[in-house]
């Protein structure tokens, strides 16, 4: 006897439950601490060592080289974004020294069953994004700064997220062990 082909788009269905599974988190977040800043905490540190770990399957499914400048590495940002959550962001507003650039949604995915009630306007949602960014970034040795400056939860046509290149950190060797 053979499986039925499911009916259901497995992509969808995965970015839908993501996005279920996630609003979940951070509504008992919302419960567990008292201060909004403590949960845009948390969610930034759950992204930053979710991207430290996911940098390792990116690199192994890509088997991208190392970037040398920033316009290649918004490149691969851009692409795990279609990987790992089937959008891809627009790169944009580059600055003049090329060391600070936006990537634009026209939908972010984790937002899209969600609306912020008036007393949770300081709260970052998508937090874990820029987090998840940030971790991944500096285990390929380069030291970010990423922020949100629009977001469609607080009533933006697009989400916008600026990364900016900080330094190239060093590989250090833990100390005594010359």
């Amino acid at each position: 006897m053979s499986r039925q082909a499911s009916r259901f788009d497995t992509k969808k269905v995965n970015a839908e439950f993501l996005t279920l599974t996630y609003g979940a988190l951070v509504t008992q977040m919302l419960r567990d601490f008292e201060n909004i800043e403590d949960v845009n905490k948390q969610l930034e540190r759950i992204g930053y060592n979710m991207g430290m770990r996911l940098i390792e399957d990116f690199l192994a499914r890509t088997s991208a080289p190392r970037c040398l400048e920033m316009r290649e590495t918004a490149d691969r940002i851009q692409q795990a974004f279609r990987i790992y959550l089937n959008v891809q962001p627009t790169i944009s507003n580059w600055s003049a020294s090329s060391d600070e650039f936006s990537l634009v949604f026209e939908t972010n995915p984790l937002t899209e069953f969600v609306e912020l009630p008036q007393d949770l306007t300081n709260l970052r949602y998508s937090s874990i994004l820029s987090g998840c960014i940030r971790g991944a970034l500096e285990m390929v040795q380069l030291d970010v700064q990423c922020w949100f400056v629009q977001d469609q939860l607080k009533g933006d046509n697009v989400t916008e997220l600026r990364i900016k290149f900080v330094r190239r950190l060093e590989d250090a060797i833990p100390a005594g062990e010359d």
